[in-house]
């Protein structure tokens, strides 16, 4: 009787827990919270951009959510987004912690990582060895060259024909970073890679699905038997295929002349010792992922968009391919500095990254402080979410908000300029790192390709949908093109 008591009573206080949520005093309004699930019910969970725009139109640049009862700020528009993670960076650093995403990386890597010392040292460590490995440097271009041969060696193989570009860019994409990380390319068919790809597919639909909602609403359930586990078992997959590469760079590498990332790090581990820094082979592992992952799903959904908008603005594919004619007249190949003499290709590789928006929602951030935005007040530990959506198609920020328009990024004097709102990486200390190789990974691809073939929507295809997939990263739903060699070659 007296269990049956303290049970009924433990009940009753979690139902009133539930019924009391609400928003803290001077909090950003939103749409009302429901027990249990929060305001979850106002949002499209296959796709909610739509849904994060209604909103804004009912509440304002500043208004909050809740993840079942915890509480999350959207921030939408230049101006706040920038007041927020560029003015007052430190105040919005922060990573939320005991959610999904952070259990599954189980808090190392560099992406996922609150703010704090371990966060400093290696995004430190990861910015210099990747100028080290030539970063904006010949040497740089030339590892991409290498795996651009692969892709021009496909495309030869298809002219004539159609082929769907989806596997094609993703395994240049995921050999680019691979050459950083452990020195080597792979096979397109090669079983680590079609493993890793698949693991990585299958925590994206889990992250993006009710199940991981579920769980970062409902802790008590964290424990069962349920489909957001094979996330865990994913990852673990993924760190026993990392772990030879390791051992097999401890037996061969030279100390002090390191060949890749991993050597790079391993060095790093031995003149720390045994410092008590957060450097360890198990971090090395995580890192490595989230560089693989972060450097291979956006490039090659950028990528992909760049080249259905392309197919299908045959004229602004044309004009990329005069004026890449005329500069490059007599060169073998390009260089990174050439996009200094090509503000036409320029504009248009960043209208593809405006459009493409790969990472629509940034990666959360959280309050690391009580702190205060556009005179509401933030808890330390509130949830930010970035809706860079609103950034890139704002109103009044482009001058083609809604459509695919290279003219967003050229003055009138046919000038190459860069908007204050182009952040398709983010902005502040959590930007993006992996930036300055996407930029010279999208360029000389991007040229390369355009300068050799020229690209078509086939005829027999039907009409060309637009619409991203959602995920963890926008990607465009799968095409095919035809590949024909240009006249001039």
């Amino acid at each position: 009787m007296f269990i049956s008591t303290v049970l009924l009573c433990v009940c009753f206080c979690f139902i009133i827990l539930q019924l009391k949520s609400g928003r803290p005093k001077n909090f950003p309004p939103g749409p009302p919270i429901l027990p249990i699930v929060g305001t979850l019910l106002h949002l499209n969970l296959e796709n909610p951009l739509k849904d994060f725009e209604r909103l804004r139109r009912s509440y304002g640049n500043v208004y909050s959510l809740f993840i079942g009862r915890r509480p999350a700020v959207v921030l939408n528009g230049l101006k706040v987004v920038k007041e927020a993670i560029v003015n007052k960076a430190t105040d919005f650093a922060g990573r939320p912690q005991d959610m999904f995403l952070t259990e599954v990386s189980q808090r190392k890597g560099v992406i996922l990582v609150d703010y704090g010392p371990s966060w400093k040292d290696h995004r430190r460590f990861a910015l210099m060895t990747l100028r080290n490995f030539g970063l904006g440097k010949s040497s740089m271009e030339d590892r991409i060259y290498e795996e651009i041969e692969y892709t021009v060696k496909t495309l030869d193989e298809s002219i004539g024909t159609t082929l769907s570009p989806q596997v094609m860019f993703h395994n240049a994409s995921s050999n680019i970073i691979c050459k950083v990380l452990f020195g080597k390319r792979y096979e397109y068919e090669d079983e680590m890679i079609k493993v890793i790809v698949q693991c990585f597919t299958e925590i994206s639909k889990i992250t993006n699905g009710p199940w991981a909602m579920l769980y970062d609403s409902l802790p008590m359930i964290r424990n069962l038997p349920l489909p957001f586990n094979k996330a865990f078992k994913n990852v673990k997959i993924c760190q026993n295929l990392i772990i030879p590469l390791i051992k097999e760079h401890k037996k061969t590498r030279i100390a002090g002349e390191p060949r890749d990332f991993v050597d790079s790090y391993l060095d790093e581990l031995d003149k720390r010792a045994d410092d008590g820094s957060s450097f360890s082979e198990e971090q090395m592992i995580m890192f490595i992922l989230d560089l693989h992952f972060a450097g291979t799903d956006t490039t090659s959904n950028t990528l992909l968009t760049g080249f259905l908008y392309l197919i299908n603005h045959q004229h602004i594919q044309e004009r990329c391919q005069q004026e890449m004619d005329r500069v490059l007249e007599g060169k073998v190949r390009a260089s990174f500095e050439d996009r200094h003499n090509m503000p036409y290709m320029q504009a248009v590789i960043h209208e593809v990254q405006r459009v493409a928006n790969t990472v629509p929602l940034s990666v959360f951030h959280c309050t690391t402080k009580d702190t205060e935005l556009m005179g509401y007040s933030l808890p330390k530990g509130t949830m930010i979410i970035q809706n860079l959506d609103s950034v890139l198609k704002e109103e009044g920020q482009w001058k083609f908000p809604h459509e695919f328009n290279p003219e967003n990024f050229l003055n009138e004097r046919g000038e190459f300029i860069k908007p204050e709102a182009f952040m398709p990486f983010s902005a502040g200390p959590r930007m993006c790192l992996g930036e300055g190789l996407a930029r010279m990974e999208l360029f000389l691809i991007m040229v390369t390709l355009l300068r050799r073939f020229k690209f078509t929507w086939p005829e027999d295809a039907g009409e060309p949908d637009f619409t991203p997939v959602f995920g963890v990263t926008l990607t465009p739903k799968p095409y095919r093109m035809k590949v024909q060699l240009r006249a001039e070659q």
